[in-house]
């Protein structure tokens, strides 16, 4: 702070002196004077890529933590996995015959399913944060505000599907989703004149299930950028901003 006061009574004496200076010149040059001044600890590539990597191991951190936590998905609106749009007439049917109760405990047990299959996730988003490349985290600290998020997605969702599959499949089973599905489908499909369906149970949860973890990673990313409280490391204040 004391070399920005210098730089300006500087700039302000020599101004004076020669009074070659119209009043906005003298404001753009004091202006950059400081930028400078407060600028010139610059970042190296290697902070850069140790931060956004740091950023985003805790992003992922506290995201899956708070996934996996007891309705985590299900008391969650912007995540709470409901019924597939293509079957959204089963709901309604069902509920119109006064089976809601059924469709109710399928949507919960689905929800629970993903909580408890969201702790596997770690390892693969680890795995991931470590390829980083400098390249990739230079263009991830200048992009959008979730661009380390999108990057994590792209490098991360083919493998987080193939891993995290059977993993939900087991968790529908320990939870009971699988039975209270199978048992809200077998009912709609006993309506006379109805189209029978009975959609892949383990694609859907675990897709939206995926969807739910990079929801949440993004809005930890952006609390990261946007909050300096949320920085809670020296590099993440350097490469961040304090």
């Amino acid at each position: 702070m004391k070399r920005i006061y210098t730089i300006i009574i500087i700039i302000v004496f020599a101004g004076l002196k020669s009074n070659a200076q119209t009043f906005n010149d003298f404001r753009k040059t004091a202006k950059k004077k400081i930028i400078e001044a407060t600028t010139s600890t610059s970042l190296s590539e290697e902070e850069v890529a140790l931060g956004l990597k740091e950023a985003l191991n805790i992003g992922v951190e506290k995201g899956v933590d708070q996934l996996s936590k007891p309705d985590g998905f299900f008391k969650y609106p912007e995540i709470k996995i409901y019924f597939p749009k293509e079957v959204k007439e089963v709901e309604s049917k069902l509920r119109k015959i006064g089976q809601g109760k059924k469709v109710d405990k399928a949507i919960e047990s689905i929800n629970r399913a993903a909580e408890d299959a969201v702790i596997d996730s770690k390892d693969i988003f680890i795995t991931a944060i470590k390829n980083m490349t400098l390249t990739d985290a230079l263009g991830i600290l200048r992009g959008e505000t979730d661009a380390a998020t999108r990057y994590l997605e792209k490098s991360t969702r083919a493998a987080l599907v193939r891993k995290f599959k059977p993993t939900v499949k087991v968790s529908l089973n320990k939870v009971g989703a699988t039975r209270h599905w199978n048992l809200v489908f077998s009912t709609y499909n006993k309506i006379p004149f109805v189209t029978k369906v009975n959609p892949d149970l383990d694609d859907y949860v675990t897709n939206k299930a995926i969807d739910g973890l990079f929801f949440q990673i993004a809005k930890e990313e952006l609390m990261i950028r946007k909050n300096p409280t949320a920085r809670v490391t020296k590099l993440l204040k350097k490469v961040f901003g304090s």
